[in-house]
């Protein structure tokens, strides 16, 4: 029996067709039977007892450019669709927290898909916090000189915004630099979050591993290079992603997370491992199914279906 599917995501007109992820999971739905219907995040409203989104119901098609086709214009009741993806990319910042909130009520009678109470409680910089023995020397400050004991004693460190995303505002200081007055003051005056430092991983040179967990199992990963003089491996500054396989280390830490995941409803996460340690927890908008299927066949949008279905059904 096919499902009623929401998609809260930015513009699907002008994605990627052979690289967003959103999309490949849209696709695969429609392959699947599924009626789909699209909305921005700006879209969704609550009123008078009602979580309700503007957007069309869509069609897709695998023709970059030519993907996507529209229905009519309407404002829908979400509490009448059987599954909402909250796909929006990060900043993960009040607008985002708020649609958590919205979607928090009609959830789990409609599926939201990740569970919007945890996507919330479970930002990716800081669910790592629940694993110190799987990260590397990691701190949450905003003051000053406690970042710089914390990299007096580490000497190399990175540093970026709590709340960032693709890889943007992120610096390493190694042991002679002198810029972290600087940073700081340029972070601090932006905005009032605190900053995220972690002992910097040389291992990073050989890549950056993305794995993909599907209800809190590992189905495969993909490594991301940084390019030549680069410290970021994200693929939204150049990083070249190439095929990997699944270490033991890999399989342990997938291992010790998958359970906090599957239990509080994290049904699609891609984590970040850098050598043997793990560096970020994505539950917000998780990539690189995409690469992953290019490189080993593995279907991540049909996995990520089956249970769904099977939580429906």
């Amino acid at each position: 029996m096919g499902l009623k599917v929401a998609l809260q995501m930015d513009p699907i007109g002008s994605v990627n067709i052979d690289a967003d992820s959103t999309f490949r999971i849209a696709y695969e739905a429609q392959t699947r039977g599924h009626t789909l219907f699209f909305y921005t995040p700006d879209k969704l409203a609550y009123r008078e007892g009602r979580v309700v989104a503007r957007g069309f119901p869509i069609e897709l098609r695998l023709e970059q450019g030519n993907h996507v086709s529209y229905g009519d214009e309407l404002e829908v009741d979400l509490a009448d669709f059987d599954v909402v993806w909250l796909r929006q990319d990060p900043p993960f910042d009040m607008g985002y927290i708020t649609t958590t909130h919205l979607l928090d009520m009609i959830h789990p009678k409609t599926l939201v898909v990740n569970d919007p109470f945890w996507v919330r409680n479970f930002p990716e910089k800081l669910l790592v916090l629940k694993f110190p023995d799987l990260t590397p020397p990691t701190l949450i400050a905003r003051d000053l000189e406690t970042i710089k004991a914390f990299k007096a004693e580490h000497g190399d460190i990175i540093l970026k915004p709590l709340y960032g995303n693709g890889g943007a505002g992120v610096f390493r200081l190694g042991p002679d630099d002198r810029n972290l007055a600087s940073l700081h003051e340029l972070f601090t005056g932006i905005n009032r979050e605190p900053l995220i430092a972690q002992k910097f991983l040389p291992a990073v040179a050989k890549g950056d591993k993305r794995v993909i967990l599907v209800n809190g199992d590992p189905v495969g990963a993909i490594n991301r290079v940084p390019l030549a003089g680069e410290t970021r491996s994200n693929m939204h500054v150049g990083g070249r992603a190439e095929k990997v396989e699944l270490t033991a280390r890999d399989l342990e830490i997938c291992a010790a997370i998958g359970p906090t995941l599957r239990d509080n409803g994290q049904i699609f996460v891609g984590i970040d491992v850098i050598g043997d340690w793990l560096t970020e927890i994505n539950v917000t908008s998780p990539t690189g199914i995409q690469e992953l299927e290019r490189f080993d066949g593995t279907n991540t949008a049909a996995k990520l279906w089956e249970v769904i279905e099977a939580k429906r059904a």
